[in-house]
């Protein structure tokens, strides 16, 4: 699937920093800013 810009995003479910499941569609209609840290704050 390709994705443009101006397409909604896909529905996806990932785990919190609280380790707590959070689904994109329960923030539908809301300003929402997603944010990756990949290895942040781990050693390599």
């Amino acid at each position: 699937m390709k994705i443009k810009i101006g397409d909604l995003a896909p529905d996806f479910t990932l785990q919190s920093h609280l380790e707590k499941e959070v689904t994109l569609s329960d923030y539908r209609g809301k300003t929402t800013v997603l944010v990756f840290f990949p290895q942040a704050f781990t050693p390599v």
